[in-house]
């Protein structure tokens, strides 16, 4: 009975523990989504800025 309770815990634990470790790859998916979105939006601003220049000096 008490490797049954033994091995209850152990399984519960780490269901516990997977559930933290997906919640938190989820989080890391979204966060990196939002900065590479960041860095598209600010390159295209980026060039959009350099275009404008070249094209004021010629």
């Amino acid at each position: 009975m008490r490797a049954l309770l033994w091995v209850v815990g152990v399984v519960g634990a780490a269901l516990i523990l997977l559930g933290l470790l997906l919640e938190a790859v989820r989080w890391l998916v979204i966060i990196g989504l939002v900065a590479l979105v960041a860095v598209v939006v600010l390159a295209y601003v980026k060039g959009r800025r350099s275009g404008r220049h070249s094209a004021g000096r010629r």
